[in-house]
């Protein structure tokens, strides 16, 4: 069976970095806001997608210059990124093929994958989703991996932290289970994954070992 898993806020503590840099910047642009309420209201969107709903709340488009700020200093804190607690260990326990797909960039990938000691691991299977079609929620890259694998959508188990990306692995026909051991989880972030489609949602990436052993066994 192939796992796939996702990047930010799965295999590295991520997102709750990248929320704090985006806080930071809104707040100095007039849109007062907190690095939670950053995370419960764009955890999983693209920076395409972030920037369309930031605009519509202040009223008024982003600097042409706030890409390339906020990308900068993610990038810079993105170097000495740590893993999520307990991945290492879950990959020396999985036997299967496994993969990433993620709607962050190859390059940021590499960053912050080899700051947390896992590029190695899984290159070169290592996807990303606006350069392999749509970016998630839609299933491009899901389909895309398991094309890569020549496995079958049903016996594809992919791991999630955000609703979009649940979506996503369920419009591709593969079953999600839903991580919410993340930094940046939140009261009712495993309610979100369940209603997005995730078939068991966890909060520790053993529990994780355990989930795609019982879903390997069926």
């Amino acid at each position: 069976m192939l796992t796939i898993f996702d990047c930010d806020g799965v295999l590295i503590d991520s997102e709750v970095l990248a929320a704090g840099v985006h806080a930071e910047l809104l707040t100095g642009l007039g849109l007062v806001i907190s690095r939670e309420e950053v995370i419960t209201r764009f955890t999983g969107l693209t920076d395409a997608q972030l920037r369309t709903l930031v605009t519509q709340q202040l009223g008024r488009p982003l600097p042409a210059d706030y890409r390339e700020r906020s990308n900068i200093e993610i990038d810079r804190r993105l170097e000495s990124v740590k893993p999520i607690e307990g991945v290492h260990a879950l990959l020396d326990r999985l036997t299967g093929p496994r993969c990433v797909c993620s709607n962050s960039s190859t390059r940021r990938l590499k960053i912050s994958m080899s700051a947390a000691g896992l590029w190695e691991r899984f290159h070169p299977h290592i996807f990303s989703a606006p350069e392999v079609g749509r970016s998630k929620p839609s299933p491009d890259v899901f389909l895309h991996a398991a094309r890569v694998f020549g496995a079958h959508p049903q016996d594809t188990l992919v791991i999630e932290d955000s609703s979009h990306g649940v979506e996503g692995g369920v419009a591709a026909g593969m079953r999600v289970i839903g991580f919410t051991g993340g930094g940046h989880s939140w009261p009712g972030h495993a309610d979100a994954l369940v209603r997005a489609g995730a078939v068991k949602v966890v909060s520790r990436l053993e529990d994780v070992g355990a989930a795609i052993e019982e879903f390997s066994s069926r």
